[in-house]
């Protein structure tokens, strides 16, 4: 039986973890054994722990409960956590998952004592190296022994680094191996699409209207910490919405939520208090991000991942970053980059409301997780 072990420690992981816990449960079962460790690294209950409910992911067996803490302070209290349990667990390998903290830390914690790493998510670059995500990706690509991308920008990305050249071996003698193995979170958008409108009335909750609406996410700290930047993409949405007369819904990060009120003028943030189109709502659920994203007519946010989900449920996508590593949305001109600009947000919100745009499947063909798994049973068993 191959025993892996699972390292998850913000929202997005948890998601794309309950694609591969799911596959493990219906097709490899007499197989693979998976053990899921929690960093803690989200700790918000709606943030965190609701999803192993909605999604049916089995509870952690291990749960560090880091928290939050400075870069150096939290990665470091990660690694010596993840490193104990794998000197007791002894998996054939650390499965990890995008770009977070928490991935740095299992990258380095497995490789240190010759556990092979597996990296789902690789190959992604913004190739913005002051990005915290940047080098948490880059570290843990070059530590990994099986690289999965989920996209050919992706593969030749890894390419372009030198990764399909090298001769580095890895944990009991192990060459590297890349793959592109399509999008684990298409396998979950496909799979929850249904269930989700199902599972949850948020949009007559929030009296919305399908497509009479748009969906807004900020949470990145060099938008939220940066009251310029910050004003700026508010400013945006107060002219969008009396523009268009369009509702702008905004699920609010316990971070923006935090520093709202500190990094607008008082005067703005007062306004945005009493501007009936622009909606604060708490952050949502799954299931509800889902309906959101399904039924708005556009996306605006600085998140990758929702970024990706625009894709998946054939909505444009304005990004609120000076960059994106999912230049597939580039590429089809469904996507556009407006940074923190308020007239380029502005601009790029009317260049995409209401235009007819093509979405051809560029993230795979949402098996993605069996995919992961015959390639990861074949290597290590």
């Amino acid at each position: 039986m191959l025993k892996l072990l699972t390292v998850i420690g913000a929202r997005p992981q948890i998601i794309k973890a309950a694609a591969l816990s799911r596959a493990i449960k219906t097709s490899f079962a007499d197989s693979i054994e998976e053990k899921i460790l929690h960093t803690g690294q989200h700790y918000d209950d709606n943030m965190s722990n609701v999803f192993f409910c909605e999604m049916g992911i089995p509870t952690p067996d291990f749960n560090l409960h880091i928290g939050s803490g400075r870069h150096g302070e939290q990665t470091a209290k990660m690694i010596a956590g993840i490193e104990q349990i794998l000197l007791d667990e002894k998996p054939d390998a650390t499965v990890l998952f995008g770009d977070t903290n928490s991935t740095l830390a299992g990258a380095i914690a497995a490789a240190k004592i010759h556990v092979p790493v597996v990296h789902i998510e690789a190959g992604l670059r913004s190739f913005n190296m002051a990005m915290p995500e940047e080098i948490n990706r880059i570290v843990c690509d070059q530590l990994s022994t099986i690289l999965f991308a989920p996209t050919e920008t992706a593969i030749k990305n890894l390419e372009r680094e030198g990764f399909f050249t090298n001769n580095f071996s890895f944990a009991h003698g192990k060459a590297r191996q890349i793959f592109n193995a399509g999008d684990i979170m298409y396998d979950n958008s496909l799979h929850f699409a249904t269930l989700a409108e199902q599972k949850t009335a948020i949009l007559e909750q929030l009296n919305l209207q399908d497509k009479k609406f748009v969906l807004a996410t900020i949470h990145r700290d060099n938008n939220t910490d940066n009251p310029e930047r910050l004003s700026a993409i508010f400013a945006a949405f107060m002219e969008i919405s009396a523009q268009r007369g369009i509702k702008i819904i905004v699920p609010l990060h316990p971070r923006t939520k935090k520093l709202l009120p500190q990094n607008l003028s008082a005067d703005l943030y007062n306004q945005l208090l009493h501007n009936k189109d622009i909606q604060f709502i708490p952050p949502v659920s799954f299931f509800e991000m889902i309906v959101l994203e399904k039924n708005a007519q556009l996306i605006m946010t600085d998140s990758g991942g929702l970024q990706k989900e625009a894709y998946f449920f054939k909505k444009p996508c304005v990004i609120l970053r000076p960059e994106t590593e999912w230049t597939e949305l580039l590429e089809q001109k469904t996507g556009l980059i407006a940074n923190a600009d308020r007239e380029q947000i502005i601009s790029s919100f009317n260049a995409l409301y209401e235009k007819d745009l093509r979405f051809p499947p560029v993230f795979g063909n949402g098996h993605a997780a069996e995919t992961m798994l015959h390639k990861i049973t074949e290597t290590f068993s």
